[in-house]
């Protein structure tokens, strides 16, 4: 099987997550795309304002009818910060013998992954599929990575995609611009605004009846 690794605090969960998870799942033809909302996240200051039970929830609520998708515990379940790593290595360790693991995440995150815990060794697990961010899809390239990346890979002309000395390959992925951000949504809750149309009207449902993001009650 061919299964994509989609991570985030989604804090909370909205349309841009779902939308750019189904056009990955969709131009890879993945057999299954686990979302996996992260427990601690290592490289935010501030931890995640909803609890992990909550944001567990919202995710269960967001997916619940896609058969594509799958929600994964496996970094709210591990004790300590959410190290890719470990999470990886949890799956490389789980997987079938003929099953292919594809790590999605954005290009922001990706122009930063010289900083994660023991990121050649991801390199050496699982595929890797970078997505675009509204408005920098034109600046996508390896070539605009941190030399320590580039040197592991070398670019396939004829597919088009960049292999690691593994055999693991790279894929730049355009995605639908949609200007969604969960900073926003929580923004709009603390100010009594709506954000019908931002999410699924189950997680706003779920948001309400919580009195999740709203002043005080933030982070409970």
């Amino acid at each position: 099987m061919k299964i994509g690794l989609f991570g985030g605090t989604f804090d909370p969960i909205h349309w841009g997550h779902l939308r750019n998870a189904e056009e990955v799942r969709e131009a890879f033809s993945l057999d299954r795309l686990l979302v996996i909302p992260t427990g601690e996240p290592p490289h935010k200051k501030r931890g995640a304002a909803a609890s992990a039970p909550d944001r567990l929830e919202m995710v269960r609520l967001a997916i619940r009818k896609n058969p594509g998708f799958t929600l994964s515990t496996v970094e709210v379940s591990r004790r300590g910060k959410s190290y890719s790593i470990d999470t990886v290595r949890y799956f490389a360790r789980t997987r079938r013998a003929k099953d292919s693991f594809y790590f999605i995440l954005g290009y922001d995150a990706f122009a930063d992954i010289g900083s994660w815990r023991d990121f050649r060794e991801i390199f050496e697990l699982c595929n890797f599929i970078v997505t675009s961010r509204p408005g920098n899809a034109n600046s996508m390239s390896l070539e605009r990575m941190p030399v320590a990346v580039r040197r592991l890979f070398c670019y396939d002309p004829k597919r088009k995609l960049y292999r690691h000395e593994s055999g693991t390959k790279l894929f730049f992925f355009k995605l639908t611009d949609i200007a969604i951000s969960a900073s926003d949504i929580r923004g709009r809750l603390r100010k009594g605004r709506s954000i019908r149309y931002l999410l699924p009207s189950e997680v706003e449902t779920y948001i309400k009846r919580r009195g999740l993001y709203r002043g005080r009650r933030e982070g409970r």
